[in-house]
């Protein structure tokens, strides 16, 4: 009897004990990170209802009718005539203009950055694994092309090109932005190709490119995350300061530069603040909410390493 009560209290102690518990997914720490937050959590709501207001408002919006001119409702304020935000020196309505601007902006702004994180990372990743001759010659492609006044060219290019659209303009900005996210990617590269898990991989014999983009990679997803969230604000800003110059969006494309733009005029800035104030808002609400959720993501990379 004695043994067999000894017999169930071990039974019992094995079924009471804790189940190992597993890591939080990278989801989940994103999540707490930003509910942790009262800053980050409202910047990614201010984020969302920008999105909702310029690509959802846009869908009633049609290009044409924003674009047309109407001399006779120049220059209305604040309110006036059914204007919410006023008009321009071309009758147009400044509501409109900054809805289908701030949609043209972030998606010139996502466009870019979907193309330089793609060349970035695989140029990043190729450099960093392999290493030796083929990082050093990469390197010094990228330190000649960073060396480049990026600006000026841009802007000539501009002038200079046929048929210029925003697709051009998205290219021409790709065309210096991939040097420093290849940059970036490579130092985390580097960090990781000496680890156990990519030696293992060698060893099992596994191919470079199956080691690179099932092993490796993986490993640095939040590192992207964060860098593809500031790279879209970056992004934005160069698009917004082409335009505010003249080179950037035809002008027959709103953008966010283009109704900053009228601040060019001192007559402008003093009398009618309805015609830039409200782009230059929605430019500083933009950058700065996405900057927020950034570093919270940064917070929930450094975790979820801790964490593994």
């Amino acid at each position: 009897m004695a043994n067999k009560k000894e017999d169930t209290k071990k039974t019992n102690v094995k079924t009471d004990a804790p189940k190992a518990s597993l890591p939080p997914s990278g989801f989940k720490i994103v999540l707490r990170e930003i509910l942790r937050s009262k800053s980050a959590l409202t910047a990614l709501i201010i984020v969302i209802l920008i999105l909702l207001f310029t690509f959802g408002g846009s869908l009633f919006l049609n290009k044409a009718q924003v674009t047309e001119i109407n001399i006779a409702d120049a220059y209305y304020g604040w309110g006036e005539a059914g204007h919410l935000l006023g008009t321009d020196d071309g009758g147009r309505d400044i509501l409109k203009l900054l809805i289908m601007g701030g949609r043209n902006s972030i998606m010139i702004g996502i466009s870019v950055t979907i193309i330089t994180e793609v060349v970035g990372l695989i140029v990043g990743l190729v450099a960093g694994y392999y290493g030796g001759a083929i990082d050093s010659v990469i390197m010094r492609i990228v330190d000649f092309v960073q060396i480049l006044p990026q600006m000026p060219i841009i802007i000539v290019l501009t002038t200079v090109i046929p048929n210029y659209n925003a697709v051009t303009l998205v290219w021409l900005i790709a065309m210096f932005g991939w040097t420093t996210t290849s940059r970036y990617y490579r130092s985390f590269v580097l960090s990781q190709r000496g680890r156990d898990y990519i030696l293992a991989s060698k060893t099992s014999g596994s191919n470079n490119f199956q080691i690179m983009f099932r092993e490796l990679l993986p490993n640095i997803t939040s590192m992207i995350i964060i860098d593809v969230v500031l790279t879209i604000a970056g992004n934005i800003g160069i698009e917004t300061s082409l335009s505010f110059l003249g080179y950037g969006l035809p002008s027959t494309t709103p953008s966010l530069g283009t109704l900053i733009g009228f601040a060019n005029d001192p007559v402008n800035v003093i009398n009618r603040p309805w015609l830039w104030l409200p782009a230059t808002l929605l430019l500083l609400i933009i950058s700065l909410s996405i900057n927020y959720v950034g570093q919270a993501l940064q917070r929930a990379g450094d975790a979820r390493q801790r964490e593994n």
